[in-house]
């Protein structure tokens, strides 16, 4: 089975997002390089966070022409104190964050033998445990503006139990208990906090490392619809979830996967 053509994705105009602030964690590459376009065509002012240089400042210069051109910060966000310091740098230059993405994740695979205390520390910690600090970093600022959106990333490998991804699956089932505890802590104060749960999205990265002729077929053919979902399709939904269109949808798991439910 082959991919149907491809049909470009034009996204929906929010004019509330225009002038909002926005960060976007993990936002040089993949999924998140794809928001940072999408929230800097809807006249966001957009800083986004990563440690691959290149690419994020490859990214930073290829929009440097748009009318709020986004801004790269280098950030380890398993570095605590880094967190701590660059949303304090961003709230002191900018002003507080109004949209939270917490994109950033490593989806590397590992045998159950093979994991160590230290592995699985670092596995949380680039996966799930900055998605908190994150949260917790611009609550502040939203609970005084009196309201504000934070988005978390999950995925949709733990529903399908994949293989040899143990951790990463771990990390990716709390975001959605994470979720739903931000959303109920946060929601008197007008913070809404939803999860996007990505299916096999076809980043460079994926391909190169991950996707086979034999995988791509078999995900195809596990999906309802028969086309490979894209970067700007997790895109657009997250455009919709932090803007005012969806200002009653919080707590909640939305899936942008064409319908996969495995082999």
């Amino acid at each position: 089975m082959t991919a149907a053509a491809r049909k470009p994705v034009v996204y929906a105009t929010y004019p509330d997002l225009a002038g909002k602030r926005v960060v976007i964690t993990g936002g040089g590459t993949g999924i998140g390089a794809a928001i940072v376009d999408a929230f800097v065509k809807q006249g966001a002012h957009v800083v986004f966070l990563d440690i691959q240089d290149e690419a994020s400042k490859a990214l930073e210069q290829s929009l440097a022409g748009a009318q709020c051109p986004p801004r790269y910060i280098r950030c380890d966000l398993t570095e605590l104190e880094s967190v701590g310091a660059v949303f304090q740098q961003i709230e002191r230059e900018l002003g507080p964050v109004e949209v939270l993405v917490n994109n950033a994740a490593n989806d590397n695979r590992h045998q159950v033998e093979d994991v160590t205390a230290k592995y699985w520390d670092d596995s949380l910690a680039v996966n799930l445990r900055h998605q908190f600090f994150c949260a917790q970093a611009v609550a502040p600022g939203m609970k005084a503006a009196g309201g504000g959106v934070i988005l978390n990333f999950g995925s949709i490998s733990w529903h399908l139990a994949l293989g040899k991804l143990s951790l990463y699956m771990t990390a990716k089932a709390a975001i959605e208990g994470l979720t739903r505890g931000l959303a109920r802590d946060l929601g008197a104060d007008g913070i809404r906090v939803n999860c996007i749960i990505p299916g096999s999205i076809k980043t460079p990265r994926q391909m190169a490392l991950w996707h086979s002729p034999e995988d791509e077929a078999a995900i195809l053919a596990a999906q309802c619809l028969h086309e490979r979902v894209e970067p700007d399709d997790v895109a657009a939904l997250t455009l919709f979830l932090a803007s005012g269109n969806a200002a009653r949808c919080s707590g909640r798991d939305y899936f942008v996967d064409a319908g996969w439910y495995g082999s």
